[in-house]
Formats: C-alpha cells, structure tokens, sequence
C-alpha cells in the first residue's frame, strides 16, 4: 500500500495587527488629504450645528430652569411624556399631522415622477426651457408670501377663486375658515410649489438612461408611451424607492412655518399639529421640557419609520438608504 501522503495545510488569512489597520488608514489619511479638506467644513458645520447641541435633549427628562442651568435642574424622568400621552389632545394632534402628511404623500409623490416623465419627452428647445421655468418658479417664493398669497386669493369676498367659481354659480367657500378645507388648501398649494422643484431629481435620473435601449425598442417597433413604461420608468425605480423613504421617514417632520400662517381659532381643530404645538409651549409658553419632550417624541418616531421603511424596501427592491 502507498505511503500516505501527508495532509496540506490550508492557510488560513491572518487579520492584519491594530498598528498595521492604523498605518494603513493614515496612509489613505495622508494619500487623500486634498479629499478630506475638501469635506471638513461640512462636517465641522455639522458637528458643531447638529450634534454638540444635541446634549440639550437632557430637559425633555428635567424640570427645566434657566436660572440653574439644564445639568442643575431637577430629574423628572419621563414626567412630560406622560403627561403629554395621556393629555386630550394627544390623538388630535397625532391625527391631524399623520392626515396631512399622507394626503401630501398620496397626492404628491407620483406628480414629480409623471411631471420629469413628460419634460422629458419634450424636445429641445424654446416651448420645453419655458415649461421647465414655469413649474420651477413656485419653489423660489418664500412660505410668508405663499401664506399670503393663499389667504388673499381664497378670501370669500375678495379672492380670484371665490370669483372664479361665482362665474360658474357658486356659492363663495370660506376655504380658511372651514376646517375640513384646511388640509387640501396646504396640501395643494404644496404641491403646486414643490412639483415641479422635486421633478429635477428624476430628471437627472432619466438622463443616464442608455439610447440604445430606445434605439433598439424603437426598432422592435415600440410606441412612445411603451418605451416610457418599460425603459424610462424602470430606470428611475431606484430613485423613487430612495425618496420613498426619506419621504416616509420624516412623516412627522412638518414644519410650522406654513401651517402657523394659515392657522386661524376657526380652522384649529384641523390645522393644529405637533410642530405647531412645540412651537406654542415652548417659544410662547415657556414650557421648555415639556416642548422638549414632545419634539424629542417626534423625532424618535421618525428614526422607528426610516428604520422600518428602509428595511422593507431592501428586501423588496434591493434598493435602501444603507
């Protein structure tokens, strides 16, 4: 019988030493310094903007009192959460912001994409630059004249909308002062402002689509609206998933800005949300934890949804934030 030959070692990767990761980092540090300039005041203008006062989040847990400071002021623990989940107003709130924010996602989420499909059709030239600058526009007019605008034009006696729909027999619509007109006036008017700002992305998208996909469907003798559907939409599929999320995520994220302009006491119990109302306790009333408390609510049930949302979309469509 042959010798049995002896068994071959396998070798086995070692992990490279702690001292070796370092020299190797601080030789991609010393490699790629230009890089890293390059980025450092934006992080700094983070760090210092975003996370140093992050510390401030201790008084939504104290008794806050400027005169002793947020480390000296007593421990109350979840005191202010509690009292905000067991007020009367908690789901009224919670109802209004969560209902405003998904009629603005439902309604504007799909107009950016079907606005950037059809601009994107369009040849060059002087009918498609001027589309481009009329749903452009409306980004740049600030949320102060926007909530002018909207309270001069809806008036019941004065406004071009009331007028128009006089011509046509009916009767004026006090649409600021009836609450169940208050989420389409701030859901539209957003819409109409932000469309067309929001279609830039999914142009940029469409640009990197390959023309010998259209060339050779265009053989194949596809028809304009099938090579939008099969080649130009799939394209941007990715794109849409990501703003999705972000969108999703910061469902609760509502600034008050718009929605303290167009408030009034006749349309309150529509308008109120929790921007709105971490803005009342805790720029006007003086209740700091307790406004602190309720932002910090807020944010965390942002952080749960981004987590969800970006979770579900990684198994479904293999595309997430991270």
């Amino acid at each position: 019988m042959a010798a049995m030959q002896p068994a071959t070692a396998i070798a086995v990767p070692r992990a490279k030493p702690k001292l070796v990761r370092r020299f190797f980092s601080l030789k991609r540090l010393q490699d790629n310094w230009q890089l890293y300039v390059l980025i450092l005041p934006a992080f700094l203008s983070l760090l210092i903007f975003s996370y140093v006062p992050m510390y401030g989040v201790l008084i939504a847990f104290k008794d806050y009192m400027p005169s002793l400071g947020i480390w000296s002021s007593p421990w109350v623990g979840m005191k202010y959460f509690n009292q905000f989940f067991n007020s009367y107003y908690f789901w009224d709130l919670m109802r209004n912001t969560v209902g405003i924010q998904i009629y603005g996602l439902v309604v504007g989420f799909p107009l950016p994409i079907i606005l950037a499909l059809a601009l994107n059709e369009l040849k060059g030239g002087t009918w498609k630059k001027f589309s481009q600058t009329i749903t452009y526009a409306p980004n740049f007019i600030s949320v102060v004249v926007m909530g002018g605008m909207l309270v001069a034009f809806l008036d019941p006696s004065t406004g071009i909308i009331n007028h128009a729909l006089g011509l046509f027999g009916m009767k004026p619509i006090a649409f600021m002062s009836d609450p169940r007109w208050f989420k389409t006036v701030y859901v539209l008017s957003g819409v109409w402002q932000g469309t067309g700002w929001g279609s830039v992305i999914y142009l940029a998208a469409l640009a990197g689509v390959d023309p010998t996909l259209h060339e050779a469907a265009i053989v194949d003798g596809a028809t304009r609206l099938q090579r939008v559907w099969h080649i130009n939409l799939p394209s941007i599929v990715p794109t849409m998933v990501i703003l999705l999320i972000m969108n999703v995520g910061s469902l609760f994220s509502m600034g008050y800005e718009k929605v303290l302009l167009l408030q009034n006491p006749l349309n309150m119990s529509s308008s109120n949300v929790i921007a709105t109302f971490v803005y009342q306790q805790g720029l006007i009333n003086g209740a700091y934890s307790y406004a602190a408390a309720v932002g910090l609510f807020n944010s965390l049930i942002n952080a749960i949804l981004l987590i969800i949302v970006n979770n579900i979309a990684r198994k479904v469509s293999q595309t997430s934030l991270w």
